[in-house]
Order: C-alpha cells, then sequence, then structure tokens
C-alpha cells in the first residue's frame, strides 16, 4: 500500500508540529492539589488550608468556596483569606444537621473567582455525624449554584497527580493509536501475500510491521516514564503494562524471525503466517485479559480512559489529529523502507 504524492507528508508534518507546540505550551486549568484537615465532626467549625495548582489566588480579589453535600445541599464558606496565589484558608462552619442518614458524609470542595474559574476537589472532607435527626437548615444553601465564573482562552484539564503530565496523551496514547492502524496494514498485506504470491506484498507487510512495533517500543517507553510520575515507578505488576510487554515481545520475535532464514520464499510464508498469529495474539493480550481484573491503567478495571473525565474537548483538539500525525508519519517511513526493500530486491535479483 504504497501511497504517492508529497501532500500526505507534508500533512503529516505539519499536524504534528502543531501538537508539539501548541500540546507543550496550552497551560493547564486550575486545580486542587492538597486541602487539610480531611476529616471534621458535624456541628463544628474548621478552617481549611488548601493549595491550588496553577491559581491566582491573590490576585483573583475575590474568591468563593462552597462545600457541596449533593446536587440539592451545600455549605458555603463563612470567610476565605488568600495568602499566596496558590495557598488559601477557608472557614467553614459544619451544620449539627445533616440531610443524610450515613454516619460519615462526603463533602466536595468549590473554589471559584474571576480568574481561574470554578474548580473543584472531590472528596475533600469526611463529616462524621453526631446528629442523625435533619431538623435545622440555616447553614445549608441551594446547591444548585449558579453564576459561576468561567476560565477564559483554552486551557487543559487539571487532573489531580497527572499535573502537566496530561500531555503525554498526545504522544503515549496517539503512539499506540497509530501502531494499531499501522499493524492493521501491514496484516493486510500479510493475508494478501498468503492469497497472491506476490513478493511485493511481504514488503509491504514487514515494513508497516516494523514501524508499528517501533512505535509500540516508543509507546512502552513514553509510558514508563509517564508512570515514573504518576506512580512513583517505572514499572509495576499492573496486568495492563504485562500483557502489552508480552504483545511487544510476540511482535520483536517477528523481526528475528525474518531474519532467521535467507530463503526468500520461505521467509515471506513464514513471516506472513506469523504476522497473523501476532495479530490475533495481540487482541486478548491488549483488550481481553487486562479488562477482566483490577487495573490502574486507565481503561481497565472499570478505571475510565478517553471519557468526560479524562479526556475533554481541548485534548480532542490535540489528541485526534496527533494521531492523524503519527499514522501519515508511519505511513511516511514505512514508504521509505518499502522503497529501500526493492531496491535490494532489485539489485538481489541481478
Amino acid at each position: 500500500m504504497v501511497v504517492k504524492g508529497w501532500w500526505w507528508k507534508f500533512s503529516g508534518v505539519i499536524i504534528f508540529l502543531y501538537v508539539i507546540i501548541g500540546g507543550l505550551t496550552i497551560p493547564t486549568r486550575s486545580g486542587i492539589t492538597k486541602s487539610q484537615p480531611g476529616s471534621a465532626q458535624s456541628g463544628e467549625s474548621i478552617t481549611m488550608s488548601v493549595e491550588g495548582y496553577n491559581t491566582h489566588f491573590l490576585s483573583a480579589g475575590l474568591n468563593r468556596a462552597w462545600l457541596k453535600l449533593d446536587s440539592l445541599y451545600a455549605i458555603k464558606a463563612k470567610n476565605v483569606n488568600a495568602t499566596s496565589e496558590v495557598d488559601i484558608s477557608i472557614t467553614f462552619d459544619i451544620p449539627k444537621n445533616f440531610p443524610a442518614t450515613e454516619n460519615v458524609q462526603a463533602l466536595t470542595l468549590i473554589i471559584d473567582n474571576e480568574i481561574d474559574g470554578a474548580f473543584v476537589q472531590p472528596n475533600s472532607l469526611f463529616v462524621t455525624l453526631s446528629d442523625s435527626s435533619y431538623s435545622d437548615k440555616s447553614l445549608w444553601i441551594n446547591a444548585e449554584m449558579k453564576a459561576f465564573n468561567k476560565a477564559k482562552g483554552i486551557k487543559f484539564p487539571y487532573r489531580n497527580i497527572l499535573n502537566e503530565t496530561i500531555r503525554n496523551t498526545f504522544f503515549h496514547v496517539a503512539l499506540w493509536f497509530a501502531m494499531f492502524i499501522l499493524l492493521i496494514i501491514g496484516l493486510y498485506h500479510a493475508i494478501q501475500y498468503l492469497r497472491t504470491g506476490n513478493f511485493d506484498h511481504d514488503i509491504q507487510s514487514s515494513s508497516f510491521n516494523r514501524i508499528a512495533i517501533m512505535y509500540g517500543i516508543f509507546g512502552l517507553i513514553t509510558g514508563s516514564i509517564w508512570a515514573k510520575f504518576t506512580w512513583n515507578t517505572f514499572w509495576t505488576t499492573d496486568v495492563k503494562l504485562n500483557m502489552t510487554a508480552v504483545a511487544m515481545l510476540i511482535y520483536l520475535a517477528y523481526l528475528v524471525l525474518r531474519g532467521s532464514s535467507s530463503d526468500h520464499d520461505k521467509r515471506a510464508k513464514v513471516s506472513a503466517s506469523y504476522s497473523i498469529f501476532a495479530f490475533l495474539a495481540l487482541i486478548p493480550l491488549v483488550f481481553v485479559i487486562p479488562r477482566l481484573t483490577d487495573s490502574l491503567h486507565p481503561g481497565n478495571g472499570g478505571n475510565p480512559a478517553l471519557g468526560g473525565e479524562d479526556l475533554d474537548n481541548t485534548l480532542r483538539l490535540f489528541f485526534y489529529p496527533s494521531i492523524v500525525a503519527l499514522i501519515l508519519l508511519g505511513s511516511w517511513m514505512a514508504n521509505l523502507l518499502i522503497r529501500y526493500e526493492r531496491l535490494k530486491e532489485k539489485i538481489f535479483m541481478k
């Protein structure tokens, strides 16, 4: 599948430059990295010390805060005092009575100002109830709060722990998507070779597979670096990571297999057959087995991935173009390999 013309190569370079420049320069939204204390008793007054991320508590002037119970009830801050751009203390009077029967209630902290907009920290405070009755509603407000400020400009979502590493989505995740597309192209040509016996299909299959394997290795490297920042280790016993590593070892064996025979016909037939096996093994290893067990990795064991909580519209502006760019650049590199292998074959035939 050799694509002719220069426009798609030029497009791949331009799109990838767009991803790199925009993806690395657009700021992340404001968030909350830490808040203390994390627990309280109903009926008491507490002062929470909050540490923000990319916040402008002093510059904003007016900061507002709430502790939200659910869609109906919330507690408004009694006093909000910013001590720096990223540090703020918030005083709340915790009601003695809660509109709930559970002994422990989780409250979500919401902070809002004109510069940063509104941002939250789920389950920031756990309140132990001393009275299960609900008679005094004076400290509760209607939680259908409106007139929140909105941060100006395009900003990436803040995700606790990920922080700035959320930008790796454009590279680590996009590499895997592009790898699968290239492997599918390689699989198609492997099947075509077995069906027609045309040796050119073997050349194209091996070329696309090689670039896909390179993408897979880069995917493992970028994922390992990401894990160091988020999980504090380069590798874990997580099933997703181990199954992916096994899948890549199977494909690395494909390269060893191709170099183990000097017989062109034998090598082409064995490689094509093995390419089909490797792809069929890849599906359960990467998509099925990790979903059957708990996993730290997003997308497995009930841990979401690429949903509204992980991939918002601002990330999509760069994530999907990154996949397109990597596919185009991978196809370009594969085409260069194809031309090189065809040239070698012509020399060999002479």
